[in-house]
């Protein structure tokens, strides 16, 4: 018999891929979906269990009832609640307020770190998808313009300040000047902000050193090329081997049809 496993899902495809990957292998993976469409995941034959909000202790005490010790993470869930406590229990409001700093990565840490304490394992999803990660080099579409290697190099550089600040893991850079810099918006938000700035320009996206892997991978897909299209950005450059491609031949298919330059560094 499989062992199970319980999936929190939230939006995006990613989750998706993930689950693929647990049925091909050793796992019976049970849905906790905090998505608006659970078809993909019917169609599977899984059970789904619906969340209509952040009850982390009905979460917590439903997975170890069921007798599942391991847990994934994946998928989007808006960072804007950590500003809606009304919608967190009190486990989750208790999360809340032990948090000096509220970015990304210290709340889906703080996430983890109860889960934890509370006696569940989260595991990563890491090795379950490995033809998914960003390769060194050319990914899709043509390559970069000499134009567009100084400003991935620039991008780079003001990064290495940036992401030990814990924002910024997206930026957009146009001839030598920061355009855009991601925060809580999320990436997609901040390609749509660059739209009335400037026509044209570089987008660079890499991990903050030290971050969890076991829940918070970079991750990129179709809908990034099309907002980058929106914007007049010409080239993506992201960290190689740390980064998740979704839906990747489509990816790079849409990449040289839009005529973006796509590199991992």
């Amino acid at each position: 018999m499989k062992e199970k496993i319980a999936l929190i899902a939230g939006e995006g495809s990613l989750p998706l891929e993930i689950c693929r990957s647990l049925i091909s292998g050793s796992f019976n993976p049970v849905i906790y979906s905090l998505r608006a469409d659970h078809s993909e995941f019917k169609t599977m034959g899984l059970e789904i269990r619906s969340l209509q909000s952040l009850d982390f202790a009905g979460i917590i005490g439903d997975i170890k009832g069921s007798g599942i010790v391991s847990v994934i993470l994946a998928g989007m869930v808006p960072k804007s609640l950590i500003y809606k406590p009304e919608v967190l229990d009190d486990l989750g409001r208790e999360m809340l307020s032990r948090l000096k700093i509220k970015d990304d990565h210290s709340l889906l840490g703080m996430i983890v770190a109860t889960f934890e304490d509370l006696g569940l394992h989260v595991i990563s999803y890491r090795d379950l998808i490995p033809d998914l990660f960003a390769n060194p080099g050319n990914i899709g579409g043509r390559a970069p313009t000499t134009a567009e290697q100084e400003d991935i190099r620039y991008g780079v550089e003001i990064m290495k300040t940036l992401l030990p600040l814990s924002f910024g893991q997206t930026i957009v850079i146009s001839d030598g000047s920061v355009v855009a810099v991601e925060a809580m918006e999320g990436t997609d938000e901040t390609l749509k902000r660059t739209e009335n700035l400037s026509r044209g320009g570089v987008v660079v996206k890499m991990m903050k050193p030290g971050q969890d892997e076991r829940f918070d991978l970079p991750t990129i897909g179709i809908t990034t090329l099309e907002n980058m299209k929106k914007s007049g950005l010409t080239c993506l450059a992201v960290e190689a081997n740390k980064t998740i491609i979704l839906d990747k031949e489509s990816f790079c298919d849409l990449a040289s049809m839009l005529d973006i330059a796509v590199v991992g560094i």
